[in-house]
């Protein structure tokens, strides 16, 4: 049999499509077919011509009984999981087989955010205080202790999906019954305030070679009144910020990273501390990967799959510009009649990429997670404060209309 890698897809939104044919097409230069792994009743055209097997990708055993089959009817090399909630499942799987990659207690550094946060806390690297929600009185105790507000989210959640912050006792009694009795999916941290950072790295064999900071414009948490936007801060980064990238090295390696791709947050505090947040094994989410191609040149999940199947790889990245991305939303609701199409997007001054999701006919919901939007941008400008001012341009001018 030939070499082959196994591609785990959700191909929801055309969140991941680009990422997708991006590694399809590195394994294809290097001479390796692909296999894809899609969720059941799902289709995906830009894997056609490719084999196809398709599994409940929310249940690990379902996902375990499908590499079965597909490792007796093909020589995968390796497995490439998209999507967050595929990491851990996508290294169980490699453990079965054989398959070199990120093991379950590595992946398990990078999905649990109980070990996540004790291995950080290991390694020297401060985290915020935490405490397990097993009964109301313990999270109030701990609330009135750090003081509130307080966060309440899955231990191994991604996109805020079900994140609660909670600001009095009124807060936490709602958030617990809204709770019920999966409390124990769920971990309460103190509310860190400072700004935020992620870093987004490819690494092979223990060191990094590429390596980008950027700075979020918006509290992750405030997903539902403001959109999501960050920007890069490549040129003139003062020490705090170095200190980040120095920290980010230690996570990833203290976590057993050795090649691989990473999306990792960190908080710098007023007081120049600095405190981990969490990382995920995977090419970071919305449209960072899109920004980052248009600034750095590289497609990080395709750089990923290169530097699996060629130890000899490294990615060459160009400096270029401050480049910043930000979803599209609206305070709209309903049926779409009318919206911006990313081709009137593009025409502005200084946008050189956007893809808009949502389409006339399609019906506007409240937002459940700090991903649920309509679509993102990509512009670039000299400095952190010009591309932020070109967020505001691109902002007034996108335009949806809804009718009941």
């Amino acid at each position: 049999m030939n070499p082959s890698i196994l591609v785990v897809y959700r191909p929801a939104a055309g969140r991941y499509t680009a990422q997708f044919r991006s590694v399809v097409a590195a394994a294809a230069e290097l001479g390796v077919a692909s296999v894809v792994l899609l969720p059941t009743g799902w289709e995906a055209p830009e894997a056609d011509g490719l084999p196809q097997y398709h599994a409940d990708l929310d249940d690990t055993a379902a996902v375990r009984a499908a590499v079965a089959t597909i490792v007796a009817e093909h020589r995968i090399e390796r497995i490439f999981p998209l999507f967050e909630g595929d990491v851990l499942p996508a290294s169980r799987a490699r453990r079965d087989h054989g398959i070199p990659g990120l093991t379950p207690d590595q992946a398990l550094n990078f999905r649990d955010k109980n070990v996540m946060h004790r291995r950080a806390e290991e390694l020297g690297v401060r985290v915020a205080r935490s405490c397990r929600p097993d009964t109301v009185t313990a999270v109030a105790e701990f609330a009135e202790e750090v003081g509130y507000p307080v966060v309440i989210k899955p231990y191994a959640g991604w996109a805020c999906g079900n994140t609660y912050r909670v600001d009095d006792r009124a807060g936490l009694d709602r958030v617990w019954g809204e709770m019920g009795d999966d409390r124990h999916e769920y971990r309460v941290e103190e509310f860190v305030r400072g700004t935020e950072f992620h870093v987004d790295s490819l690494f092979q064999r223990g060191e990094a070679v590429f390596e980008q900071l950027s700075q979020y414009t918006y509290s992750v948490l405030e997903y539902r009144d403001e959109p999501g936007g960050t920007i890069s801060r490549k040129h003139d980064l003062s020490a705090r910020e170095q200190r980040i990238l120095e920290l980010n090295a230690v996570v990833l390696r203290g976590f057993g990273l050795s090649t691989g791709v990473v999306h990792a947050e960190f908080f710098l505090l007023d007081d120049g501390e600095i405190v981990f947040g969490e990382a995920g094994a995977r090419a970071g989410g919305g449209s960072i990967v899109p920004a980052i191609e248009a600034g750095r040149g590289i497609n990080l999940a395709g750089e990923w799959c290169r530097l699996e199947l060629d130890p000899e790889h490294r990615p060459e990245a160009r400096l270029g510009p401050e480049v910043g991305t930000e979803y599209l939303s609206s305070g709209e609701y309903g049926k779409i009649t009318a919206i911006t199409s990313a081709a009137e997007l593009t025409a502005l001054e200084g946008v050189v990429d956007a893809d808009v999701w949502k389409r006339v006919d399609d019906v506007l919901a409240p937002p459940t997670a700090s991903n649920d939007v309509l679509g993102w941008y990509v512009c670039e400008g000299v400095d952190f404060e010009d591309v932020k001012a070109r967020f505001k341009t691109v902002r007034d001018s996108f335009r949806v209309e809804t009718e009941a």
